[in-house]
């Protein structure tokens, strides 16, 4: 574990088995130095639980350094349920999942994630109060992905105006890889900006939904890359940008909603190299657990919200800024501010 190239530090790390419902959960914590560590919970069917640990280590840490740049009193951890989201559920795996959160007493709070439902957390919250993203209560918000699309909409028109000269987005052409819970939301505000949009998913039902309300053109999932497009936006899985994947992109732009984009960190360089501006994830896509902070804090306040969306822009725009100046890789900058913010409370 130690040596596992993804653990970077991590203060905990807890697997959970339930054979009663058949849950098989990772619960990461990175980091609690800025507070109770805050992240959603993913459910995948993942092939092997190498890659399960994997997705958790990375995820986990990708949380430490989103909630330390959008300033929240949280640290970073991840869940991950190895499961079909599809097929796989029931109230006594979420039960079970909900003990198993309530036995961290705390230091760590969950929330949705890919394949998760504020109806799956309604549940996972009968057993533990250590749940944001629910759909009731005195401070329930909801599903937090529109306020993560909105932020990375904000954020792609922030990487647009450094990468063109301007912030408008109406005529570029953008491919949106991802149109679940967050990129159908961005879809939506990208098209009632004048985008053009090249849009591919797995589920054949949503691309259809999102492409009949916004004129999406629709294309393969390994399609996408090859696109002649101004930006390109991976609302999905992470590990898209690879040595792969890579030299396929015509983009100027690389600005989206995914977790952990960059297959290895070189990537950030490799994009650079190529005259490809990156908008580090962990920044542009912290306007969920923006939202979730605000549930978290027992007294949910809209203004609160948009207030702190603001200045993760004015954050996103000057880690941009920075990076030009000193010819540096955007995420490296990124990184550098985030371990910094994280150091200093730990000396604290």
């Amino acid at each position: 574990m130690f040596d596992h190239p993804s653990f970077d530090g991590h203060e905990g790390v807890h697997m959970f088995e339930d054979a009663a419902s058949g849950l098989k959960a990772i619960i990461a914590v990175h980091s609690t130095a800025l507070g109770p560590a805050a992240g959603g919970c993913r459910m995948w069917n993942y092939d092997t639980g190498e890659e399960a640990l994997r997705d958790a280590l990375r995820l986990s840490k990708g949380m430490s350094f989103k909630n330390a740049m959008a300033g929240l009193p949280l640290g970073g951890g991840k869940a991950v349920i190895w499961g079909n989201s599809k097929t796989g559920k029931s109230k006594e795996l979420f039960e079970a999942f909900g003990r198993a959160i309530n036995s961290l007493n705390g230091s760590y709070y969950t929330a949705e994630d890919v394949g998760i439902s504020p109806q799956d957390m309604q549940i996972v919250a009968t057993q533990t109060e250590y749940v944001a993203g629910l759909d009731q209560g005195d401070a329930a918000s909801g599903d937090p992905s529109p306020i993560t699309a909105l932020g990375v909409y904000r954020g792609i028109k922030a990487s647009a105006k450094r990468a063109f000269g301007s912030d408008s987005l109406e005529g570029r052409t953008i491919a949106v890889q991802g149109v679940g819970h967050v990129g159908g939301y961005l879809c939506d505000h990208l098209a009632e900006e004048g985008a053009h949009l090249i849009i591919t998913d797995i589920d054949q039902d949503l691309l259809k939904a999102v492409s009949e309300r916004t004129g999406a053109k629709i294309v393969a999932s390994d399609e996408i890359y090859d696109q002649d497009v101004d930006i390109f936006s991976p609302n999905a899985l992470g590990a898209v940008i690879n040595p792969e994947t890579l030299p396929r992109l015509k983009a100027k732009v690389v600005a989206g909603g995914a977790n952990n984009q960059l297959a290895i960190a070189e990537m950030d360089a490799a994009l650079r190299d190529r005259g490809i501006l990156y908008a580090p994830d962990y920044v542009i896509n912290g306007g969920g657990i923006i939202n979730v902070a605000a549930e978290i804090s027992g007294a949910y306040s809209r203004n609160w919200v948009m207030g702190k969306l603001n200045i993760l822009i004015e954050t996103l725009g000057e880690v941009l800024d920075e990076a030009k100046d000193r010819n540096a890789p955007t995420n490296e900058v990124a990184e550098k501010i985030a371990r910094a913010r994280i150091a200093e409370a730990q000396s604290s």
